[in-house]
């Protein structure tokens, strides 16, 4: 159940009681505003509020940058530029508040980006829900021969049935246990800031996640990147959704020289420049790692 329905509720009130405002309004994100876009098995992502448009942008960098962007005739053609150079100021303008129902150890990699504001569900306070993530069978692999920290071919057959197994008992057991320490029916329990400790990374946590634009580029060109975790750029994938319709300039100039492009080493440029003089340029003759010679090899395939 990706929403409870007090959390339903509260939506269905404020959807019912629109009201009129001055501040800047994004058409495109008002039509997300509220609604919870479903991710993974019981997961979401959501708009609770968010601040400032493309114009936004162009307005602090008019200010801040002054003649040095009067050349630029429009403001599509100046949010290219300021991305373009790697300007991070005009696109702090911007914000989101998100709020974002994820398993536990997607929630671990994700706070990692220390540059937001976050509160996250309180298990001490509260009770989990007995919801956690059991990937789908397509997503249950190996570990990959060459990555030391990323998951190889898909397991098949039998093998993929056991391991699914395993997941869904160990974690209905372990929630069984959990409802038996913090039970009040005839004994004392223990409390619940330490019955969480036995609940395992694949339960399902929430939190309020706000963060400035500049910010959330930075963690979408990492997380909604091919060589992300699936379990977590699924949730930058629908991330990336909300951002083309929020700031579809600043998206689209993401999207250019962030998101399609890459970056070369001195010695990657070295090697490209004697590639593209005919010289046979090899792993033994390029001045690179393995590692660095076969990213290379892919940037150019």
């Amino acid at each position: 159940m990706p929403l409870s329905p007090e959390q339903q509720a509260e939506i269905d009130t404020l959807r019912a009681s629109p009201r009129s405002t001055l501040r800047t309004v994004s058409e495109g994100m008002e039509r997300h505003l509220y609604t919870a876009h479903p991710v993974l098995d019981h997961g979401f992502v959501r708009v609770v509020d968010y601040m400032g448009d493309d114009a936004a942008i162009t307005q602090a960098a008019r200010v801040s940058y002054g003649k040095g962007t009067r050349s630029v005739q429009n403001d599509e053609g100046l949010i290219r530029y300021l991305m373009r150079h790697w300007h991070s100021t005009p696109f702090e303008m911007c914000e989101v508040k998100l709020h974002v129902k994820l398993p536990v150890f997607v929630a671990r990699q994700w706070i990692r980006h220390r540059t937001a504001n976050v509160n996250e569900y309180s298990a001490r306070y509260s009770i989990l829900d007995r919801e956690f993530y059991i990937p789908a069978p397509e997503h249950v692999a190996a570990q990959s021969e060459v990555n030391n920290q990323g998951r190889g071919d898909t397991l098949q057959g039998d093998e993929a049935a056991r391991v699914l197994e395993i997941l869904k008992g160990d974690s209905m057991r372990a929630y069984d246990h959990y409802e038996q320490m913090i039970s009040q029916e005839g004994q004392q329990g223990l409390a619940r800031e330490l019955a969480r400790m036995n609940l395992p990374a694949n339960i399902y946590t929430q939190w309020y996640w706000k963060v400035d634009l500049h910010n959330l580029f930075h963690f979408l060109r990492l997380r909604a990147d091919a060589h992300a975790q699936y379990e977590i750029r699924v949730y930058a994938d629908a991330l990336c959704e909300i951002v083309k319709d929020w700031v579809p300039f600043a998206y689209k100039a993401f999207e250019d020289y962030r998101l399609g492009a890459v970056s070369l080493s001195a010695q990657m440029v070295d090697c490209l420049k004697r590639m593209l003089n005919g010289e046979a340029v090899t792993e033994e003759n390029c001045g690179m790692s393995k590692r660095e010679w076969r990213e290379f090899k892919g940037v150019l395939e």
